[in-house]
């Protein structure tokens, strides 16, 4: 009982020592129980450094200085309807249903599944939790080992005043061994706070390769929509201008068209040939991708084949408030914890500038023959305490801990670069949208005027009204016009998929949250 009165008595004065930075503190009502105890720390202990607040969301009402229409510019082709967007509505969790495409909703579901990076991320995220796990054990818990040894030894007599009396002996010691460090300042604390930080970060990371993932997925399926389209309408042309080369050919016959029509026809021919290998290999390396991205071998997966025309454009595209978006965004998330976690370190820093107690204790047997081991009179114990005062070292603690601040400093500048950066996003993406309907309204007029005029021309052709020259140039403007058509039609898919993964997908709505767990939903609407 009287070593437990020095123990208070000591913690007390150094306490009253420094006082500065916590509270004042009585230790009249302490315990044995208390001291000895996992309480300790809530109850004599104060923790340093600051306590962290989340970040305050931008104060801004709108993500462009000019405004956006209340709809789009409409086309009368295949993706070309109006989008109007609906701003606060909340983005749905699988929000690539909005396309309507069953087969690519099949397929991001198994990816979600058989994915390795997505396995890997949830990996990174049990290994931060068993972190956490094992040292909120060493903070919050006295540490208890059994040990057991046995010993052949010869002692001298000269310790005793005997020289040369001495006896061999096997010394048998079977004990446990108890410690605990007082965590008075916080450090502990702190460095469990950090802990917590890390694990929450891990699961805005499973957020960010969930939605990384997804988004990828459909942009792909968008792409491979878009060759299949260039394709198809490649081999078009390509059929038309062989009917187109019989014709030559036959006038050529008859004396209407040159030689050197024929060659010219027969290149044109060739030249529209050759794009095909090009795209054929770019959609190659589309499904090899795709098959890659739901965790498949390239050889052995089995997908669907994904055309424009059986993809929907989303009609009304939910925006989310801009105060929301920092709140929503997986990387801006995923920033804010790990200035959290830069926070807490400076606490850690801090309380090592100051006093560290340890309580320690052990009791056990030892006995010179085995079988007496824990027999009557061969108990051993002890209880010691240790105080560590940092007095001198070199300036390496208060260096430590003006570093942790210049820490914390860097990982908040990177926390606002990475919101500036998540507004970009989404203001590039809303502008692109809306120039991306106008340029296939465009298109789309540029295209159609292209088909009549090579319609035009290769009747008049047929009737010798005009040079094949005129022929060869409505061809080429055809060409390049369906083309581009097929193009602007793609970049519509694809960045209204590129809205959503910007605006943070809508993981938050998803239920139970499974990828990251249910904790990540609640910090998301807290």
């Amino acid at each position: 009982m009287l070593f437990y009165r020095i123990m208070a008595a000591v913690a007390g004065d150094i306490m009253n020592r420094h006082s500065a930075p916590c509270a004042k503190i009585d230790f009249r009502g302490l315990t044995v129980a208390i001291i000895a105890a996992v309480v300790v720390p809530s109850l004599i202990g104060c923790t340093l450094g600051p306590d962290f607040h989340r970040p305050e969301a931008p104060a801004a009402d709108k993500y462009m200085r000019s405004p956006l229409p209340g709809e789009t510019a409409s086309a009368p082709v295949s993706g070309g309807g109006a989008q109007r967007f609906d701003f606060g509505k909340d983005i749905p969790a699988q929000w690539w249903t909005l396309f309507h495409s069953k087969a690519l909703d099949r397929l991001i579901r198994q990816a979600l599944i058989d994915s390795p990076t997505l396995a890997a991320a949830q990996a990174a995220l049990r290994q931060a939790q068993e972190n956490l796990t094992a040292q909120r054990g060493v903070v919050l818990y006295p540490s208890a080992d059994a040990t057991a040894s046995a010993a052949r030894q010869k002692f001298s007599g000269a310790s005793t005043g005997q020289p040369g009396q001495g006896e061999i002996l096997t010394l048998y010691n079977a004990s446990v061994d108890v410690s605990y460090m007082l965590d008075l300042f916080g450090s502990g604390r702190r460095e469990l706070e950090a802990l917590r930080s890390q694990v929450d970060y891990e699961r805005f990371q499973i957020e960010g390769v969930y939605l990384t993932l997804t988004s990828n997925i459909v942009t792909a399926a968008v792409k491979e929509a878009s060759l299949r389209a260039q394709i198809r309408s490649t081999l078009d042309i390509v059929a038309d201008q062989k009917k187109q080369l019989e014709v030559v050919e036959r006038q050529f016959q008859l004396g209407g068209a040159s030689r050197s029509d024929v060659l010219a026809q027969r290149a044109q021919l060739a030249q529209t040939r050759a794009t095909l290998p090009p795209l054929d290999k770019a959609l190659a390396q589309t499904r090899h991708l795709l098959a890659v991205l739901a965790g498949k071998l390239p050889g052995e997966a089995v997908l669907p084949e994904f055309y424009l025309d059986n993809l929907k454009l989303p009609d009304e595209l939910p925006i989310s408030l801009p105060s929301s978006l920092a709140r929503q965004r997986p990387d801006v998330r995923a920033s804010e914890e790990l200035l959290h976690a830069a926070s807490a370190q400076i606490g850690v820093a801090t309380a090592n500038l100051y006093p560290q107690i340890t309580l320690s204790g052990s009791y056990g047997s030892e006995t010179t023959r085995i079988e007496h081991l824990f027999g009557s009179g061969t108990s051993v114990w002890n209880l010691g305490a240790g105080l560590l005062q940092p007095l001198f070292h070199g300036g390496e603690l208060r260096a430590k801990r003006r570093a942790a601040f210049a820490a914390y400093d860097q990982a908040e500048a990177q926390y606002r670069e990475t919101v500036l950066l998540a507004f970009q996003n989404v203001a590039d993406v809303l502008k692109a949208l809306e120039d991306d309907a106008r340029t296939l309204k465009a298109q789309a007029e540029a295209e159609a005027a292209a088909h009549d005029t090579l319609d035009l021309v290769e009747k008049q052709f047929n009737l010798g009204a005009v040079s094949y020259l005129s022929l060869l140039n409505a061809q080429r403007q055809y060409r390049l016009a369906h083309f581009l058509l097929v193009q602007a039609q793609a970049a519509r898919f694809a960045d209204t998929a590129a809205l959503f993964q910007a605006l943070g997908g809508g993981w938050w709505n998803r239920e139970g949250n499974g990828s990251g767990g249910t904790e990540s939903t609640a910090a998301a609407k807290d």
